[in-house]
């Protein structure tokens, strides 16, 4: 049989461009060579992306003939041996054009003196698996492209994509579906830049302390800050809004004495999901942020999480609702927080493209709940086919 052609795009603009590079080399050495050609595809910091010998070189640790290969290390560019590959590859120019006959993302028409140069040859494959986090990547914004290409994809369409990147709307399609989720404030960083003090007031008669302050649109906790007072307050929200324009002001779980359990709960599936086994986070810091995430160590999975077989159930259940109120599909990760006295569940947040590095979290609860790196990865590629399948059956005209 011939193989299925998958082009792992990762990089991007985002904050999350090393982690993403963590995700795509850990997917390449797992992904089952024997079943699918692999075409990598990378996107550099700046938005360029690069032909697939040097998108490979990139994954491989290969920075280039003077450059010693290193490991790759997210957050730490200077130890991510990305640099010298994402100044010396070849770019190609990807408009979004659909292809009938050899499905790819195909370069933009040019003379014949152009079309000879490797970087318009076009990317021919049958699917993308878009191991991109953040923006750009999973904001709906790639996913769209894809989808003006006619290209089957792996994960959350565009209004899911979207939805599951915007804390602000995820939360509001939360409460329309009954699910509990903690108290919140969002406000818009020109109503902070204009009037802080308002600001301040506002998050004082609505939430109490400590709280935490996220930008609106960032993954991997990038950009978030505890205040334990109104004193901390301002210089967290000032660095949330480096990253957004809409910042999301939560009343942490817990107390001084008793953090709150994070639990999280992986979904897989399209219109028929399933959940993981629950697992929790005991976090080296203070909460689970961006360091202790992927530099840190002494961060902790419990798998499973030590729950009831009721509050394991109402995880599961919860995280299902959660997938389909903001109408992912392919895969996500839940969040939630357990208050550690009332022992009341509240979901955190969604993420429809977790990482996929040797130490995160989603491969680990699927393969305690039976299904390995590799077969997580294959499930995936069909659920991408499936759903682009599906989708083929719309009528778009009379």
């Amino acid at each position: 049989m011939k193989k299925l052609r998958v082009g792992i795009l990762f990089g991007g603009r985002s904050g999350e461009h090393e982690v993403s590079l963590l995700s795509a080399a850990s997917v390449l050495n797992a992904i089952d060579k024997e079943k699918y050609e692999v075409v990598p595809i990378g996107i550099t910091k700046d938005g360029r992306w690069l032909t697939a010998e040097h998108a490979e070189n990139l994954l491989t640790g290969k920075a280039g003939k003077s450059a010693r290969p290193t490991h790759l290390r997210a957050g730490d560019p200077e130890t991510t041996p990305g640099a010298a590959v994402l100044e010396q590859g070849e770019s190609v120019v990807i408009p979004p054009e659909p292809v009938h006959r050899d499905r790819g993302l195909m370069p933009f028409q040019s003379d014949a003196a152009l079309t000879r140069r490797a970087s318009d040859r076009a990317i021919n494959v049958d699917v993308i698996f878009p191991v991109l986090h953040g923006t750009f990547g999973e904001d709906g914004t790639i996913q769209g492209l894809l989808e003006l290409a006619d290209l089957p994809y792996v994960g959350a369409g565009v209004l899911g994509s979207a939805a599951g990147m915007d804390k602000d709307i995820m939360k509001s399609l939360f409460i329309a579906a009954d699910i509990p989720i903690v108290k919140h404030v969002t406000i818009l960083r020109s109503a902070w830049e204009k009037a802080p003090k308002k600001i301040e007031k506002q998050v004082a008669s609505k939430l109490k302390y400590p709280v935490f302050v996220k930008p609106a649109n960032l993954g991997s906790s990038v950009g978030i800050s505890k205040a334990h007072d109104r004193k901390e307050l301002g210089p967290a929200i000032e660095e949330a809004a480096k990253f957004d324009r809409k910042i999301v002001i939560e009343q942490g779980v817990g107390g001084k004495k008793q953090k709150a359990r994070e639990i999280e709960c992986s979904v897989l599936g399209n219109d028929a999901p399933i959940a993981s086994i629950p697992g929790e986070i005991v976090p080296v810091k203070e909460f689970y942020d961006y360091n202790a995430k992927y530099l840190d160590e002494g961060s902790e999975l419990i798998v499973p999480a030590k729950l009831t077989k009721a509050q394991t159930k109402q995880v599961q259940e919860l995280a299902v609702r959660a997938f389909k109120a903001v109408d992912c599909s392919g895969l996500a990760r839940v969040d939630f927080l357990m208050d550690p006295k009332t022992r009341k569940i509240y979901l955190n947040e969604i993420n429809n493209m977790p990482g996929f590095t040797a130490i995160s979290i989603d491969p680990k609860l699927w393969a305690a709940s039976g299904l390995s790196f590799r077969d997580l990865i294959d499930r995936l590629i069909q659920l991408g086919i499936e759903r682009h399948a599906d989708k083929k059956k719309n009528q778009y005209r009379r």
